[in-house]
């Protein structure tokens, strides 16, 4: 008979620990150790302190070899993303909310890819083989030669690899994969982080570039251990908002390229469309009959890994119904909004007491970088006062909790971007070399903006 044990595994780190705890003794987080069971079989043997190891041996940084060359898979943004094309025998974990498209993407990359001469794998343990057959039929993918299974063993799915010898390799999902080493159900942390580790194995065993599939919880945190996000070489995440048809894939880690990379793609009835300028996406239209915009929106030059993205920002205060004002916020962080409210309320006298907010990035993008400021100040501003910015208008610009407005990086590429698209004017801190053909207005304090946009003076 089998012994079972049970073991106390952190969701965060992968710490085990005998016992259960209120907070794992390795990364220090709460409420994290979930058991788990396993079995030593008969005549299972001890490891021993006694046999001698062999050692290592160590080597220096330079090298003759060549850097090996990327597998462009055809997809220019998920190369973009990658850093250029897929590494070979790296690891890449993908992630992203249920029916998002990571399924169709990846599709539509392995048919890319073979399509130019790879010779790929799709390894599906969620879906048959004729579902995926269907899905290549509708995306007019059918005549690539990609080689499907529909298969959870992971001791048959190694094999077969080593046996085989591909490009590229897609597993769907990760958490679907049982190893009969553990008895542990499929998606548990155990069987999770046991299945990922054999598979990086593989690939950097001078395997091919592997893509792993992974499940998201209902944080948006990829499901299973943490471990699993620093085992693979580029994390990726695979995002869009439900009624928009654009999905964003960013990458927060990569060993191979920048990370906060982002491609953009656009969702149709055949499946994904690369965006090219994800600005003129997001803008919409920007000419028309009307001089200036509603009153309450700015156009924010914005920078997403190495690629300027300009975005609108919405704003609307309206007076509150209710003793407590809502403070409602949709792609941009509440916290960075409050900051912004509490400056424009003590340095620039500007009263939000009494006032419902509302702030929305315009087509499901989500800002992260505190550039925006200035450009939600502005949108803020606009609105409470019920004057308009400029239709030719761009801003961006850092605000300090005393009100001064501070420097960003890359300033230039915003402007450049901006004056591509048809930009003239622009709100932004003090630059070091003006563009010629655009008339920036250099704001030092955010007292000038609400001045400058109450006063209709750019």
């Amino acid at each position: 008979m089998a012994r079972d044990s049970s073991q106390y595994i952190c969701r965060v780190c992968g710490a085990v620990h005998a016992k259960w705890a209120g907070q794992c003794s390795a990364c220090g987080e709460w409420n994290c150790l979930t058991e788990e069971t396993s079995s030593a079989p008969p005549g299972a043997l001890k490891p021993t302190a006694t046999k001698r190891a062999r050692g290592i041996q160590f080597e220096d940084l330079r090298s003759e070899s060549p850097d090996p060359a990327r597998l462009i898979t055809g997809v220019g943004e998920f190369d973009r993303v990658c850093g250029g094309g897929l590494v070979p025998g790296s690891a890449l974990l993908i992630s992203g909310d249920p029916g998002v498209g990571k399924s169709t993407l990846l599709l539509e990359v392995c048919a890319r890819a073979a399509l130019k001469g790879a010779k790929v794998a799709y390894l599906s343990g969620e879906e048959a083989v004729e579902q995926i057959r269907s899905r290549a039929r509708r995306m007019g993918l059918s005549e690539a030669d990609v080689a499907l299974a529909s298969a959870t063993a992971l001791r048959e799915i190694v094999a077969t690899l080593k046996r085989e010898s591909f490009d590229l390799v897609v597993i769907d999902s990760v958490q679907t994969l049982w190893s009969d080493v553990h008895e542990a159900g499929p998606g548990s942390i155990v069987q999770v982080r046991a299945c990922a580790s054999e598979l990086v194995r593989l690939a950097k065993a001078g395997g091919p570039a592997m893509i792993l599939v992974g499940h998201v919880t209902k944080d948006g945190q990829v499901a299973g251990p943490r471990v699993v996000e620093h085992m693979v070489d580029a994390v990726l995440n695979f995002e869009g908002e439900r009624g928009y048809p654009f999905r964003v894939l960013r990458a927060g880690k990569n060993r191979f390229g920048a990370t906060d990379e982002i491609g953009v793609f656009e969702m149709g009835d055949t499946g994904l469309r690369e965006v090219a300028n994800p600005s003129a996406l997001f803008l919409g239209d920007q000419n028309g009959d009307r001089a200036e915009r509603e009153p309450g929106t700015a156009v924010f030059a914005g920078i997403e890994g190495s690629r300027p993205v300009l975005v609108e920002i919405q704003a609307l205060s309206a007076p509150s119904a209710y003793g407590t004002p809502r403070r409602a916020v949709v792609g941009w962080d509440s916290g960075r909004l409050a900051m912004v409210l509490a400056v424009l309320e003590s340095r620039c006298g500007l009263g939000f007491g009494d006032r419902d907010i509302y702030l929305n990035v315009a087509g499901g993008l989500k800002i992260n970088e505190p550039a925006a400021d200035l450009a939600a100040a502005a949108a803020l501003i606009s609105s409470v006062c019920d004057k308009p910015l400029p239709r030719g208008c761009v801003v961006f610009g850092e605000i300090g909790l005393s009100g001064e407005v501070r420097a960003v990086g890359r300033a230039e590429a915003r402007l450049r971007e901006a004056m591509k698209l048809g930009f003239d004017k622009a709100l932004c801190p003090p630059l070091s070399h003006e563009p010629a053909d655009m008339a920036a207005t250099p704001l030092s304090r955010l007292a000038e903006a609400v001045e400058r946009i109450s006063q209709s003076r750019y």
